[in-house]
């Protein structure tokens, strides 16, 4: 049994199939009205292996110009992004122990090809708000380390349904997905992996 780092959580299978197809469902009605964007990286602009939208009163966003960010508005529609699914907001209240509302949710779409770099989620005001994560599609390996980049990490197989929660001392931690291990679920028509995270952007009032 791997023993994760303090306050980050697995939730094996915490969404059961019915909840995922419905998450599957409000996710399209997502991309919809805010399409999927390819993000790049500040400075060289050099494109991100996923595609990317969002949903809520703020989103992440990143370009070769400005860097990272949240911004209320689509970067190439300019339209305000969609409301988070009620779905995912029940599921904060369930398993974030934070009394406010998330403000941003990012939805990542790897391909088979896709990965994620280890990196820190800290363009938010407020990191006493956990970062909660849900996987829909083709398992993933994904990576978690320290608070430092040089810190030891941990590897384990994330599936569909299952949930991951960033919070506390372990908040901060390093985190990435290695790699996609194709043709694992049936959940997504044409295959691939969707993930969804659910942040806290500024301060609660």
């Amino acid at each position: 049994m791997i023993v994760l780092p303090q306050g980050v959580r697995h939730m094996p299978g915490y969404l059961p199939r019915a909840a995922q197809e419905a998450l599957v469902d409000a996710v399209r009605d997502v991309v919809l009205q805010a399409p999927l964007f390819v993000p790049a990286m500040p400075r060289t602009g050099k494109e991100m292996s996923v595609r990317m939208t969002n949903c809520g009163s703020l989103g992440w966003v990143t370009d070769k110009e400005l860097g990272y960010r949240y911004q209320p508005t689509h970067p190439l529609t300019g339209e305000p992004w969609p409301p988070i699914p009620d779905a995912l907001m029940q599921l904060w209240q369930e398993v974030s122990a934070y009394p406010h509302p998330p403000e941003a949710c990012l939805v990542n779409f790897y391909t088979q090809d896709a990965k994620m770099g280890l990196h820190q989620d800290r363009d938010e005001v407020d990191f006493s708000a956990p970062v909660v994560s849900v996987s829909l599609g083709d398992d993933c390996l994904f990576r978690v380390g320290q608070t430092t980049r040089d810190g030891g990490t941990k590897s384990f197989r994330l599936k569909s349904g299952d949930v991951v929660v960033l919070g506390g001392e372990g908040r901060l931690c390093f985190h990435g997905v290695d790699r996609i291990y194709p043709s694992t679920s049936a959940l997504l028509k044409n295959g691939g992996r969707i993930n969804l995270t659910l942040r806290r952007v500024t301060k609660a009032v």
